[in-house]
């Protein structure tokens, strides 16, 4: 259990790593070839904080624990809002100049509430998450065209995350290190037990070395492999998301936080999630149409009237959110043991 654990922290540190040499790596390419620092803010400001947790459920669902990847999907949005969103604002509060997410998180809520109702047959099948994929798409394509309307120090302000070096070898070198560092971390979460079954772990023999380390301590704590996905594999992969808006909180950067936060859920719910199903059908427990979606979507909702009104996350609000995310983990803790 205790390796386990360590292994497990291992997996995060290589994960955070990873996941932040990626975002430069692929912003550097970007604007290599053409593409314009707003341009590429903006997708690494929506999407660029759930690689982590993408090499996380790919790791998952190639090995077969689609459980452990529906948990993590969906649990990494409570977490984006309960934890990351909440502890960013009694940090400091956030001030949202970002109109566009406003619409963004009601796509986000309707999304949701749209899964729930696909799940009540008991799967998600390969054409509706093809569907899932296709509505992303389009999100994508709404939030570029939206948000090259707001006000000018909002684009530089996007611009400003994505500046970084456009050195061609450079970062094709730090994409390589961060595929690298990505797939040891999730496997060191989801694949295996030890450091020797990685090293050895060649495609051909990879799923026979040992017991994944994320089961191995769910196991411990008494969760379902669905559980285990829910609470410490979504809190542990949001912890580095969670120091980085903090500090962002502090720089008075609340439209680089609130879009982290609402462009990850919607990666996760509609690509991580639909990609799944495209890939093969995905069954749903009942648990987790009836329990766990419903309590991202309230998540959801709760954020929903703090951008409508002053624009802005106050220490309250993210207090609110906070207590939001404890008792939600203390209502799977006891219908665990029910």
């Amino acid at each position: 259990m205790f390796e386990a654990v360590g292994l497990f922290v291992l997996g995060l540190f290589l994960l955070a790593l990873g996941g932040d040499s990626i975002v430069k790596g692929a912003s550097g390419l970007a604007q290599r070839f053409g593409a314009s620092p707003f341009a590429a803010g903006l997708v690494l400001v929506a999407f660029g904080t759930s690689l982590p947790e993408l090499a996380v459920n790919l790791q998952a669902v190639l090995r077969g624990q689609q459980a452990l990847a529906l948990g993590n999907a969906v649990g990494s949005n409570v977490v984006n809002f309960g934890l990351t969103l909440g502890l960013a604002a009694l940090a400091a509060p956030l001030v949202v100049r970002w109109r566009a997410l406003a619409p963004l998180l009601l796509v986000l809520l309707v999304g949701t509430v749209a899964v729930i109702g696909l799940g009540l047959d008991g799967a998600l099948s390969r054409a509706e998450g093809l569907g899932m994929i296709v509505v992303f798409v389009a999100v994508v394509a709404f939030a570029v065209a939206r948000t090259r309307r707001e006000a000018p120090e909002l684009q530089e302000a996007i611009a400003a995350f994505a500046q970084t070096q456009t050195h061609l070898g450079l970062n094709l070198v730090r994409v390589f290190i961060a595929a690298v560092l990505l797939h040891m971390g999730a496997y060191l979460i989801v694949g295996g037990h030890g450091l020797w079954s990685f090293a050895a772990a060649a495609p051909a023999v990879a799923g026979g070395f040992g017991s994944p380390n994320a089961a191995i301590i769910g196991a411990g704590l008494g969760l379902s492999p669905l559980l285990t996905g829910l609470l410490p594999v979504a809190i542990g992969t949001a912890l580095p998301e969670v120091a980085a808006a903090i500090a962002a909180a502090r720089r008075g950067q609340g439209d680089i936080v609130v879009g982290h936060v609402i462009g990850s859920s919607l990666f996760n719910l509609l690509i991580v999630l639909g990609g799944m199903a495209a890939l093969h059908t995905v069954p749903l427990p009942e648990s987790f149409v009836r329990f766990e979606l419903p309590a991202a979507a309230v998540f959801a909702l709760m954020l929903y009237p703090m951008l409508r009104g002053d624009l802005r996350v106050s220490k309250r609000e993210g207090g609110i959110l906070l207590v939001g995310l404890l008792v939600w983990v203390a209502f799977e803790l006891v219908m665990l043991h029910h």
